[in-house]
């Protein structure tokens, strides 16, 4: 069984920074795209940064500059730092982890439980 565990949310005032982690637990074979997804309340889950095994990234254009997103394959975990940040913020954050449990089959999405963020003065 793979699961991912979360840390790191909170309250935090505007401008403030915080760093969430995600580690992942279980037998797995490799780890192709880490990425972290957010739900703000009453809205849909949406992409927020990625990361692949080669290290290239991608972010949602609202948190471009703020946000930066790294990865520890040897621990099977990746990391979100967010800086600058904006009530808007505010929301669940996921991590996603599309991997493969074993050599020959197929990659499957795997989810955090979630990790709360508000962002208020």
């Amino acid at each position: 069984q793979v699961q991912l565990v979360e840390s790191g949310g909170g309250l935090v005032q505007p401008g403030g920074s915080l760093r969430l982690s995600c580690a992942a637990s279980g037998s797995i074979f490799s780890i192709n795209v880490m990425a972290w997804y957010r739900q703000p309340p009453g809205k849909q889950r949406e992409l927020v940064a990625s990361v692949t095994s080669g290290g290239s990234t991608n972010f949602a254009d609202s948190v471009k500059g703020r946000f930066t997103i790294s990865r520890d394959n040897a621990k099977k975990a990746v990391f979100l730092q967010m800086n600058g940040l904006k009530p808007e913020d505010t929301a669940v954050y996921y991590c996603n982890f599309r991997l493969r449990r074993s050599i020959g089959t197929s990659e499957r999405d795997y989810w955090g439980q979630g990790t709360q963020v508000k962002v208020s003065s």
